[in-house]
Formats: C-alpha cells, structure tokens, sequence
C-alpha cells in the first residue's frame, strides 16, 4: 500500500458551498492579505497555505469515498458515495475508456449516501472493465439494483456495461484481495455496518466509518482496539461532538472525535483521521473540532504522539 486518496468524505449527504461563504473566504483571505507585500509566487503561495484548508479551501462535499493505492495494477475504493463520481474520471483520465481496469470496492454499508456515486460511475458502463463489490451484507446486490430501479432512477442497472458482480465477506476472518490482507468486523449502526482492516507490505489502513463507538462496553471496546492495533492510519466516523454523541444523537450509529482518539490511543495507531463530516458543520466549525482534537490528544497523551488530521476531498496521506 503506497497512498490514501479521500474523494469523499462526508457523511449523510453530499454538501457543497455556498456563494456566500466561498464570498466569506475571499474576503477574509483579502482582508488577512492587507499590508503584505508578496515579492514572488512562493510568496505568495506559502500565505496561501497558511489559511488552512478551511480557509483557501473546504473539507468537502462530497458523501463518503476514498481510495487505496496499493501501488498494483487493480483500484482499491472504499465506499461509493457520491464522491465515486470524481475517482471514475479521473482514472479514465488516466487509461482512457479503451484501456480495461479492475476496480475492488469494500462497503461499509448500504445506506444510500454510501451508494449513491455508482449510477454516475462512469467506468461502470464501459465494457471490459471489471467492478468486484464486496461487503458483510446479505443485500448487498439488491441495494445497488434497487437504485436505479423505477421511479427512482432513470438508467435501469442493465445499462452498465462492465462485469459487476457481488461477494459477502465472512467478519472476523482474513480474505486476499488485490494482494491485501482484508479483515471486516461488525459495527454498531442501524442495519450493521462493517469495518476494514486492511494489511500490506508491513502497513496498516483501518477504515472505519458508520460506527457508535461509546466505550461503555469494555469487551466490545477491547475488540476494537485490537482491530485497530497498531495501525498507519485509522479513518475514523468522529460526526459528532461527544456531548452530542451521548446525548441527543446517542443511537444514531456515529461517534465522537474524542473517542477517536481514545481507541487509537489505546491500540498504539500512529494517525487518526478524522472522517464522515457532518453536513450541518461549515469548514470552520471542521477547523475547530481539528483544533480541539489536537489539544486532547497532547494533555490525554500517555505514550508516542498521535498525529490528527482532518479528511477533505483530494487529500492524500502517504504510507
């Protein structure tokens, strides 16, 4: 495994901006710049930079996707939210609609922002390509018919063109695929969910999204943090504050970024990413949870730092 590349990376429903708040980022970016004397491009992309991605940028809008590279000849994708969109473009950028491809895609689960981007997966619907979907649940295949069928859908699924074909994966038990050591293991979230555990090459990915993690039973916390075990990098469902995790949204099947970092404290993780932004959260509020995290995890930290970052579509994290 060489790299992790986010497509998508929030939860619920896609969320784009605004033009009152790309307005609101401008001006603040005009206003921060005022008395500056920027002698060169590096100049001037270094104050760039230094806004942050809340503040040049945002965290995204698209529902969840993210991409595996493992350095071989096949695609690794998480989940197909609405950000699968923008991966099956650019990766026909890449080949071209002539050159056959092979994509895995591990699902989480089946609900629909999770499913969404595969009626707009254009590779799908180009033959000779090879779409292997694989998951916990027994639904699997009838949700992604289910759609695209009538009247939610104009394309029938019939019209992909590609050798799609559905496998349920055994929890709890190594599976080889794509030259990976994949292992799943039940969340908790309404209609289950499904965490991954994928090994190569001496590195670690766990990714883990739709999940209520309340640390209220130790045998289930215990599991998994020897799910996580010492882990690259651990993507993580932290939608909700912990005040709202263990509160009004308890039994929403979310987590905290507080519990987060807890479960990677405790498993010896050496990165959480923080992931499934909720909708209602603007950049800056994302900024601020980054913020706050970052300060709990130095005055919680007992053993080496662990390094937290935020998910945001186009982020890369090398392995």
């Amino acid at each position: 495994m060489k790299r992790i590349r986010f497509w998508g990376t929030r939860g619920s429903l896609p969320v784009a901006l605004t033009a009152a708040q790309v307005r609101r980022k401008i001006v603040a970016a005009v206003r921060g710049a005022t008395g500056r004397v920027f002698a060169s491009d590096a100049d001037l992309d270094a104050y760039v930079d230094g806004l942050g991605v809340h503040g040049y940028g945002t965290y995204g809008g698209h529902s969840s996707c993210v991409e595996i590279d493992t350095g071989g000849g096949e695609y690794v994708l998480c989940d197909m939210g609405s950000g699968a969109r923008a991966f099956g473009q650019a990766t026909l950028a890449r080949h071209g609609p002539a050159a056959p491809q092979t994509y895995h895609v591990f699902m989480s689960h089946v609900h629909w922002d999770h499913i969404m981007g595969m009626p707009f997966f254009t590779p799908a619907y180009i033959p000779g390509n090879r779409v292997h979907v694989y998951g916990g649940h027994a639904a699997l295949e009838e949700a992604f018919r289910r759609q695209q069928g009538p009247p939610s859908f104009p394309v029938d699924f019939s019209a992909f063109r590609a050798d799609i074909d559905f496998t349920q994966l055994e929890p709890n038990r190594p599976h080889d695929v794509a030259g990976m050591t994949v292992t799943l293991m039940r969340q908790n979230h309404i209609g289950d969910s499904y965490g991954y555990r994928f090994e190569a090459e001496g590195r670690t990915v766990i990714y883990s999204t739709d999940s209520e993690h309340t640390l209220a039973d130790p045998v289930e916390t215990d599991a998994f943090v020897e799910f996580f075990r010492n882990a690259n990098v651990v993507i993580f469902d932290a939608m909700y504050s912990l005040a709202d995790a263990i509160s009004v949204k308890a039994d929403w099947g979310h987590s905290s970024n507080v519990v987060g970092v807890e479960l990677c404290q405790l498993a010896g993780a050496k990165q959480l990413c923080m992931f499934h932004h909720e909708p209602a959260s603007d950049d800056d509020a994302i900024a601020r949870v980054l913020d706050d995290t970052r300060r709990y995890e130095q005055i919680t930290r007992t053993g080496k730092p662990l390094l937290v970052t935020s998910a945001y579509d186009g982020m890369e994290i090398d392995l």
